[in-house]
């Protein structure tokens, strides 16, 4: 099918989306791997499980866990690896961190992408780039296009140890986009402080034609914590997603203080019951974008709406400073 050039205001009022099994919302969550062991993991999966969420777990398929294993714990680890594998049986999406939780080569990445088929069974469908790997694709500054835009980001980034990505870079050592056109549906770029996360990128997911090689970005809302998750999805913000028959893709990091001693946070556990018994449709990521993307047909954005996307993020950065 012929992609639509989507240009204009990103006040645009999209269509409202007719969510499946009569339901008047859409709600999931991409987890980041970082600092994640089965310990600190496994009560937060045990009680969206149980309330009948099915969300996306980001993971790094390939090298062994690093000596700060506590950090950086990867499916080499056996433990571990049965654990995720466990959550995919129940219903959950696994998928893409990078290959590893260090930068990787070409090589590396392409073995990272045939361990994570030969365990869970496929191509990863859904990714996240991990911020600290240099072989990340159209990132850095290249997330954006206009010279202003680039000059701010790279000032708001300028005390971080900044440095080049090159995975979309043809002929460099770390060079992989070509395997990200051909393997990848849906990676993750730009996050926004709105619980509505279809809201603040109504036309997700779409396609860039100055990058080429992602077939498809999503946008996600800001929770990479546990107080900026619970603050994003505060009462007031859940029924505001509610009341505009949205969709919220949460960013966050389940291991960054949502247990405590093996315990869950009761401020986590309040909010995801209440929203548990809203009429919402929770299920993966990929599953969420799936049904956009057949609802709206494919979408690519011209330069005007490239802008002003650029512009928002750049907005949201200078407030949170990640993502």
């Amino acid at each position: 099918m012929a992609r639509s050039t989507f240009s204009g205001s990103l006040d645009f009022q999209a269509p409202k989306i007719v969510w499946p099994e009569r339901k008047t919302f859409a709600f999931t969550i991409f987890d980041d791997p970082d600092f994640q062991t089965v310990e600190r993991a496994a009560p937060v999966y045990e009680y969206l499980s149980d309330l009948g969420f099915r969300t996306t777990k980001g993971t790094w398929p390939g090298e062994k866990s690093l000596p700060d294993a506590e950090r950086r714990v990867t499916c080499m680890d056996q433990a571990y690896f049965a654990w995720v594998k466990k959550l995919q049986e129940r219903g959950f999406e696994i998928g893409w961190h990078g290959a590893s939780p260090r930068t990787s080569l070409r090589q590396q990445t392409l073995a990272g992408f045939d361990r994570f088929r030969e365990l869970f069974g496929d191509w990863p469908k859904t990714i996240s780039q991990h911020y600290d790997c240099s072989e990340n694709l159209y990132w850095g500054d290249d997330r954006l296009t206009a010279p202003s835009h680039r000059f701010v980001y790279n000032i708001l980034t300028r005390w971080k140890n900044h440095h080049s990505y090159h995975g979309h870079r043809s002929g460099h050592p770390m060079y992989w986009s070509d395997v990200c056109r051909e393997r990848v549906t849906y990676v993750r770029n730009f996050v926004f402080d709105n619980p509505n996360t279809l809201a603040a990128c109504p036309f997700m997911p779409y396609h860039d034609p100055e990058r080429p090689d992602v077939n498809n970005w999503y946008s996600s809302s800001e929770g990479h914590n546990l107080d900026t998750f619970t603050r994003m999805l505060s009462e007031p913000n859940q029924d505001r997603l509610e009341a505009e028959g949205g969709a919220c893709i949460m960013y966050t990091h389940f291991a960054y203080r949502f247990t405590e001693n093996g315990k869950l946070n009761r401020r986590f556990r309040e909010l995801m019951q209440r929203l548990s018994k809203k009429n919402g449709w929770f299920v993966p990521v990929s599953t969420l974008l799936d049904h956009l993307a057949s609802e709206r047909g494919p979408v690519s954005i011209g330069p005007e709406l490239r802008n002003a996307l650029e512009r928002r993020w750049l907005v949201h950065k200078v407030r949170f400073g990640n993502a």
